[in-house]
């Protein structure tokens, strides 16, 4: 994979303004807090574990694929 444009310590607001596209990716893992006031301080990896995401690492690969996908 090409370097990671998403990182576990960025904050889930950060993830969407920068990157859109992303929110579906988010949607598809349960983490609906893409629209929570909590996403503004909250990063993807305190997210997912809140929310009892295991998988964290797949997620970091999905969300980076289609990051990686805008040309950004």
């Amino acid at each position: 994979m090409s370097e990671q444009k998403i990182s576990k310590d960025m904050t889930i607001e950060e993830v969407v303004r920068l990157f859109p596209e992303t929110i579906p990716v988010f949607l598809n893992y349960g983490l609906h807090c893409v629209g929570c006031h909590v996403a503004n301080w909250e990063t993807v990896e305190q997210g997912a574990t809140t929310h009892g995401l295991t998988d964290v690492d797949g997620l970091m690969r999905d969300l980076n694929e289609v990051a990686a996908s805008t040309g950004r």
